[in-house]
């Protein structure tokens, strides 16, 4: 986490603020959703681990940590937080038009608000954004694509959720084998699921008979992808590149798996970050308003060493 916290420059802001300032009294609320797939299960291990840690460093901050199984369980616990009188939310949303209001509700009371992850259409409501890069997870992806096919081929897309942060990888995604000839052949949303995933490839695979490579940005969809061409018996595929640095698909570059050839990092522990950061600012009043991106990493054979935990639920 402080390898993290030095990347995005806050590493000396966060040293400087002493836990005896944290003396007074004050609450940060987390939101965010249940462990529903692998990379949510890292958003709930990283916010409840960081929850302790945060709760050590600076004596007199309390933090809250609020799962929620759906968009609106997670309105129902912003309410409840804010009844709770917080200083402070870091929220990640299911789905960032649904809990638009309620978040600007919880801004209203007075609390200080980090998005992470999912951004809100309206910008305004945050004081904090924390993320992964989603333009350049499209970007990276699409220059990999493009060389191993040798600019040319036909593959097929797996989307997350109709939400901004897809849109920015897709857009981006789209741009950047622009002017070559990659063929997106077809698009469906596999809403960030390994069942939906699955069905989407199945339906890939009946529709067409010859696939070059899948890109479907998020590496618990891959698996299921994986799993649909491994039933299907299908041989035309080279290789499917995901996304987010889940440990299994790191050993699998890691180990020079052919059909696993690379994967991008978009790390569930920028709920840590976040949560960090807003402490920082919260009990130190340092100024932390703004953006804190993290880097999308192209992992390959030769650095995937350097990404991967065995240790990680992720």
């Amino acid at each position: 986490m402080r390898k993290l916290l030095a990347g995005i420059a806050v590493l000396g802001l966060i040293a400087g603020v002493g836990a005896a300032s944290a003396q007074q009294k004050l609450t940060i609320g987390v939101s965010i959703p249940a462990a529903d797939h692998g990379w949510t299960g890292g958003v709930v291990f990283h916010a409840t681990e960081e929850a302790k840690a945060l709760e050590k460093q600076y004596p007199g901050l309390k933090v809250i940590v609020k799962t929620s199984p759906d968009g609106a369980a997670q309105a129902n616990a912003l309410e409840d937080l804010t009844t709770q009188g917080i200083d402070a939310l870091v929220v990640l949303p299911h789905n960032p038009d649904e809990l638009t209001d309620p978040i600007r509700k919880v801004k209203s009371k007075g609390a200080f608000i980090t998005v992470v992850d999912r951004a809100l259409r309206d910008r305004s409501i945050e004081d904090l954004y924390v993320a992964g890069n989603n333009p350049e997870l499209g970007r990276v992806a699409a220059a990999y694509v493009k060389e191993k096919l040798g600019g040319k081929g036909d593959i097929v897309v797996i989307r997350g959720l109709p939400i901004p942060i897809d849109e920015q990888r897709v857009n981006a995604f789209n741009e950047g084998i622009k002017g070559s000839d990659i063929k997106v052949i077809d698009s469906q949303f596999g809403n960030w699921s390994r069942d939906d995933a699955f069905k989407v490839m199945q339906d890939f695979l009946t529709k067409h008979a010859k696939i070059d490579a899948v890109w479907c940005q998020d590496d618990d969809m891959a698996v299921a992808v994986l799993e649909a061409i491994k039933q299907a018996k299908r041989t035309d595929i080279k290789f499917v590149v995901g996304g987010a640095g889940m440990k299994d698909m790191v050993k699998k570059v890691m180990d020079g798996d052919p059909m696993v050839p690379v994967d991008v990092l978009y790390s569930p522990s920028m709920v840590a970050v976040a949560m960090d950061v807003t402490a920082a600012g919260l009990v130190g009043h340092i100024p932390v308003r703004g953006s804190y991106i993290l880097n999308a990493t192209l992992v390959t054979k030769e650095n995937a060493k350097d990404f991967y935990f065995k240790d990680s639920p992720f």
